[in-house]
């Protein structure tokens, strides 16, 4: 509950105001695994949640939104209507009985059984909480079989002002794609050290061409940072892909009457 504390700071743009966010939170963990029945020859799943929300705002309404948005990003609208506890627990009765299911269906049809573990790890960090701006990041790890497990980064943007998730049309002026795609090409193929980015594609990337803006950023004092998760632009080997663009590269895109305009002019 209460007030905002205003801080200022010096940056190239002259000085800029920064409101800490009032938000209070709490985090939900699950270390959780489980056998087949009957089955000895495999050790299962396992599943590790470790969730933190919000659990007071000064505005109750947006403070439900914001739960809501978060629950339905780590889980999925199956669980919004829950509680967060209700939510942790009731995901993870869900995964290890879909898991269990799936190894006594082996088992009965007399497929051969698994020998590797299936596992999922998930989680949520809170990247900045600032100027009526939240950025958040979902972490995922799955693995079902295969040559490696998978990993998935989601990123969201949600303005406190209003409970919105924050989307690119929110931020960006009209026909913003093209020259936002060759600014984070350009940057893709700096970080790699490379001078043409069509030689990234000798590397593992794929059609730097098809390379656009994918929705899935954060925003925080410096920049916008994009992620690409695995397959997504480039060969697994390449792992996820991250673009840091700092505001004065993408500043000419932004809307003035965004609700980045505090921090990124």
């Amino acid at each position: 509950m209460g007030c905002e504390i205003a801080l200022f700071t010096c940056c190239s743009t002259g000085r800029r105001e920064v409101m800490e966010n009032h938000v209070q939170w709490d985090t939900l963990s699950v270390d959780k695994s489980c056998d087949a029945a009957n089955v000895n020859t495999t050790p299962g799943c396992s599943l590790q949640i470790s969730f933190i929300y919000p659990i007071d705002f000064q505005d109750k309404t947006i403070l439900k939104s914001v739960q809501h948005l978060f629950v339905l990003d780590c889980f999925g609208s199956k669980y919004t209507d829950m509680t967060p506890k209700e939510v942790v627990d009731n995901y993870a009765e869900d995964y290890i009985n879909s898991i269990r299911k799936e190894l006594i269906k082996e088992t009965v049809s007399d497929e051969e059984i698994p020998a590797y573990e299936y596992y999922e790890i998930l989680n949520n960090r809170i990247l900045y909480n600032r100027n009526h701006l939240l950025s958040v990041t979902i972490g995922r790890e799955t693995f079902s079989g295969g040559a490696h497990g998978a990993h998935n980064h989601l990123s969201r943007v949600i303005d406190l002002k209003t409970g919105r998730q924050l989307g690119e049309t929110d931020l960006f002026i009209d026909d913003y794609r093209d020259d936002l795609a060759k600014i984070i090409v350009d940057n893709i193929a700096v970080s790699n050290n490379v001078d043409n980015a069509s030689e990234l594609e000798n590397l593992g990337f794929f059609n730097v061409n098809e390379i656009s803006p994918n929705g899935n950023f954060y925003v925080d004092d410096t920049g916008i940072t994009y992620t690409f998760n695995e397959y997504e632009i480039a060969a697994y080997a390449i792992g996820p892909v991250v673009v840091q663009l700092p505001y004065e590269n993408v500043r000419h895109l932004l809307r003035a009457d965004s609700p980045l305009a505090a921090i990124a002019f």
